[in-house]
């Protein structure tokens, strides 16, 4: 059985290493408010595991293409893919987009990131406002608010492999495609 090491990102970011140096270039990268660590792997790997993490959500959390593009290797692959979502790396990109049109203010939380070997697991929190349009129907800034958890494969410090599920029922009934009975 694997060790792992649980911290709060502030110990994280306080044990230096790449994840540090990152996060100070990289700014606007969300923080997790709770990671854990598999004690057995070499903290560069740890590191580059996390940094690669925190880069697709800071595409997820501003829409900004160049987090995706840092975040992501050329062969990405999406292990869950939704019917009408390109596969590979325009995938991501697509889905944001469709999705900031109707959520302009969207912002992607990390509740917590898990890293294990090859692999992270993020439970992620997504909030804002519908105020665009959404399969016909407009918004009236009604609030979106709903959790998600994918796991991530990172190789060479890119993700290559993600598995992601929703609560896409809690979304469809804010934004009202759906009802709440």
């Amino acid at each position: 059985m694997k060790l792992l090491l649980q911290l709060s990102i502030g110990a994280a970011l306080a044990a230096g290493g790449q994840l540090q140096a990152a996060a100070s270039a990289d700014e606007d990268l969300p923080a997790p408010s709770s990671l854990t660590l598999d004690a057995s792997l070499p903290r560069t790997r740890a590191d580059a595991a996390v940094l690669a993490a925190r880069r697709f959500y800071a595409f997820w959390n501003t829409g900004d293409g160049r987090y995706l593009a840092a975040a992501i290797a050329p062969g990405f692959t999406d292990r869950t893919l939704p019917k009408g979502r390109p596969q590979g790396p325009d995938g991501p990109a697509f889905a944001s987009k469709g999705f900031r049109a109707a959520v302009p203010d969207l912002r992607c939380e990390i509740r917590q990131l898990i890293v294990a070997g090859d692999r992270v697991v993020a439970h992620l929190r997504f909030t804002g406002h519908f105020t665009g349009a959404f399969a016909g129907k407009r918004g009236s800034g009604q609030v979106v608010d709903f959790i998600a958890t994918d796991i991530l494969r990172i190789a060479d410090g890119r993700v290559v492999d993600n598995w992601h599920i929703e609560d896409n029922l809690t979304l469809m009934q804010q934004l009202g495609q759906v009802g709440t009975n």
